[in-house]
């Protein structure tokens, strides 16, 4: 169900406990984005966030823009031990070895795609005729679409994305539309 916020207008319910939920919730989750680096972004903050509460990931989400370049790949397939060292090091990321690891490697993965490939493929998960969740207790953590996509990720290289990374993906570039049917951003 949604919940009202403080400035009087009904939103998810998961979107209203912090400013930056409200942020988030109102300018990002769910809208397209269409570029590979974009989705590289969410892909890897959604791995970050597995185990974490989603508040914990948006509250350093600077520090992982600054720690990994951006999210470029091409500077990101590059980096060495002492990068790997600089990031676990750093207080102001997650600093967790195999999410760090999985951050490069991914990296490296996506360059061995061609431009654009990864938007593709990630794109051509989306579900046809999705109807819009009426409670929270309809919003499924993996479907048979988000089981695939993480299939074609790790066949084409890809670690740390299992279904449930993958439909967090899915929710968080658009490519499904979990806003509750009665919430603004719908």
């Amino acid at each position: 169900m949604t919940v009202i916020g403080p400035d009087g207008q009904p939103r998810c319910g998961w979107a209203t406990s912090a400013p930056e939920y409200i942020e988030y919730h109102d300018n990002e989750w769910g809208k397209e984005i269409r570029d590979d680096r974009g989705l590289f972004e969410r892909m890897t903050l959604e791995g970050f966030q597995s185990g974490l509460s989603w508040i914990t990931i948006l509250r350093k989400r600077e520090n992982f823009r600054a720690a990994f370049a951006h999210f470029d790949p091409e500077v990101i397939a590059k980096y060495g031990t002492d990068d790997y060292d600089r990031l676990m090091a750093d207080p102001g990321i997650v600093r967790n070895r195999l999410k760090i690891n999985a951050t490069i490697s991914n990296a490296r993965a996506l360059l061995e795609l061609d431009d654009g490939e990864f938007t593709d493929l990630l794109w051509s998960f989306q579900p046809a005729n999705r109807k819009a969740p009426k409670t929270l207790g309809d919003v499924p953590a993996t479907t048979p679409e988000s089981v695939a996509m993480s299939k074609a990720l790790k066949k084409k290289g890809f670690v740390f994305v299992g279904p449930t990374t993958a439909y967090a993906l899915m929710q968080a570039s658009g490519i499904v539309n979990d806003h509750l049917s009665t919430c603004i951003a719908r």
